[in-house]
């Protein structure tokens, strides 16, 4: 198996609870986080979580959030689900990307989970990953968001700008999510998600990053990056 590259030598030890502070103070010109927008909106429990995040892969949050909103009105629990036909699923959730294969999907897990689970959601990290088409990132954000289980959840935000940091030096966003546990105090795991999705979003964008925006331009190395604003 390769292993990882080490990071760059940095002139400063990363103050990284420090560093999420100042960037949440900066992103809240900036919408929240889908998942964490909709558990402010009401729906927090780890179901409705769970089915946000299917909805999210591969789908801008512009389109995830309203269509999230629009499926968990007229389904909150797996028996609602269960309860409309396949079609009107796939018309609630028709702006996301595959909508006919994440209708498959939520449907196929609430049966699960009404058949083999009483209903209830299964609240561990193993159980939701042996979902089809749940996996790592969507397990660890819905129960950190739902349930506030210390969990690192890593999309292609986070994974870029804690690698532009020179935090770690990794090549996907699985291999992040394995580096970050022993360099992130454990109460701030949920927060990675939470602050760094809008801000790897809306300044430190993956081409002409807007450095000179940055509340933490003075410890980021820029690693990779050849043309800031």
């Amino acid at each position: 198996m390769a292993t990882e590259t080490k990071p760059p030598k940095r002139s400063t030890n990363f103050d990284v609870p420090e560093m999420l502070n100042r960037i949440e103070g900066h992103n809240a010109a900036f919408p929240p986080a889908a998942m964490f927008g909709l558990a402010a909106a009401g729906y927090d429990s780890l179901y409705e979580q769970l089915v946000s995040c299917i909805l999210s892969i591969r789908t801008y949050d512009e389109t995830s959030y309203p269509a999230s909103v629009a499926l968990l009105a007229r389904a909150r629990t797996p028996a609602a689900m269960l309860s409309l036909e396949r079609e009107e699923l796939v018309q609630l959730i028709t702006k996301c990307t595959y909508p006919g294969q994440k209708a498959d999907t939520i449907l196929a897990l609430s049966r699960t989970i009404v058949d083999e689970h009483g209903g209830a959601t299964p609240p561990t990290f193993a159980e939701l990953t042996a979902f089809k088409g749940v996996g790592p990132k969507c397990a660890n954000l819905a129960l950190g968001v739902a349930l506030g289980v210390p969990a690192i959840s890593v999309d292609v935000h986070v994974h870029r700008v804690v690698n532009r940091w020179g935090l770690v030096a990794t090549s996907t966003p699985e291999k992040t999510l394995q580096a970050l546990g022993p360099l992130i105090p454990r109460a701030y795991w949920v927060a990675v998600n939470r602050v760094l999705m809008p801000f790897g979003k809306n300044t430190c964008v993956s081409a002409h990053p807007r450095c000179s925006q940055c509340p933490v331009r003075a410890e980021c190395l820029r690693v990779g990056v050849t043309a800031p604003r």
